[in-house]
């Protein structure tokens, strides 16, 4: 019996390994994900197909890249007991991308933040994009010490036969993921010169006249109240259960925490915290008492019913902002 459970161990150790592939050096582009789910609706086993090309309009290497951000985005995701062959559009695919998708075109700016929210799950789909945001101790650092960092890391995980040019490739696509054109970019090919959209976040900052870039925490006011909730919730369902409270510090510096993943200032967060009752109309609700923060969960939110009522009142207001 010891054995078997020996044996089961190594053998989710072998499979549950950090990824430093499978983007195919390609940032993803606005069209890639509403391109992803449309074709998995038509056919889950798109990505299976020499018709791919065809079907996304994109040679062979970016048919494997838009795999990759799809299912790293949270869009799609395999089937169960497929083997990766038959793909699904998730809840929130179907939501924001699908027929009657609330943002398809990412036009919304919350829609960027909760695809970075998925993103920075993946562990072990997007190892470095989790590991700089969790784990990374510099708000300022070059592009040599971002990479020393990962490689490290990796090491010390996969073993010292890693290659270090598959974590550069990776940290350069993880660059190019948030920073611009404008940025400290690696000389780039034709065919890489679209920014990914989560550039337009800010997240990291490359410093006008030297090599360094930034990482700091700012108020994220682009950031949706209800994105943020969405995101909140998730963070709680998978880390506390069925928990009823859950401390400030928890929120603000956890790793996959909101404030850690967002890279949001404690003041900005506990402004946010506050608004957290009048728009759960009770449901949740941050109180201090005796020093310390807390919020306090007396009914449970639906990921969806969070979703549609974020991309209802952002239709709100650009009818509003017509009529003005």
């Amino acid at each position: 019996m010891l054995n078997t459970v020996a044996a089961n161990r190594s053998s989710m150790t072998a499979t549950l390994r950090p990824s430093f592939s499978g983007h195919e050096t390609f940032v993803f582009r606005h069209a890639w994900l509403k391109k992803a789910v449309d074709a998995v609706i038509s056919d889950p086993e798109v990505f299976t197909k020499d018709s791919a090309i065809v079907t996304l309009g994109v040679g062979k290497n970016m048919v494997r890249s838009i795999r990759h951000w799809a299912l790293a985005a949270g869009v799609i995701a395999e089937e169960p007991k497929s083997r990766g062959a038959r793909m699904i559009v998730t809840e929130f695919g179907e939501t924001v991308f699908g027929t009657s998708g609330l943002d398809p075109y990412l036009e919304d700016p919350s829609t960027l933040w909760l695809l970075h929210w998925n993103i920075l799950r993946q562990e072990l789909r997007c190892t470095t994009w989790h590991w700089v945001f969790n784990r990374f101790p510099s708000v300022e650092f070059t592009r040599e010490m971002l990479t020393q960092f990962v490689l490290d890391e990796a090491r010390r995980v996969c073993g010292p036969s890693l290659a270090e040019n598959s974590i550069r490739r990776d940290v350069d696509v993880f660059l190019r993921t948030y920073v611009g054109s404008g940025g400290h970019r690696a000389p780039k090919l034709a065919e890489d010169a679209f920014d990914c959209p989560l550039s337009e976040l800010g997240l990291i900052e490359a410093r006008p006249g030297s090599q360094l870039y930034q990482l700091q925490r700012r108020p994220r006011q682009t950031l949706g109240d209800f994105a943020f909730l969405y995101a909140l919730c998730d963070f709680w369902d998978r880390n506390f259960g069925d928990q009823k409270t859950l401390a400030f510090t928890e929120i603000a510096h956890r790793r996959g925490s909101p404030g850690l993943i967002f890279r949001i200032d404690e003041n900005s967060l506990a402004d946010r915290l506050e608004r957290l009752e009048e728009l759960t109309a009770g449901r949740l609700a941050y109180a201090e008492t005796a020093g310390i923060r807390q919020v306090y969960k007396y009914d449970v939110l639906e990921p969806r019913q969070l979703l549609e009522e974020h991309y209802s009142r952002q239709g709100e207001f650009k009818e509003l902002e017509a009529q003005a």
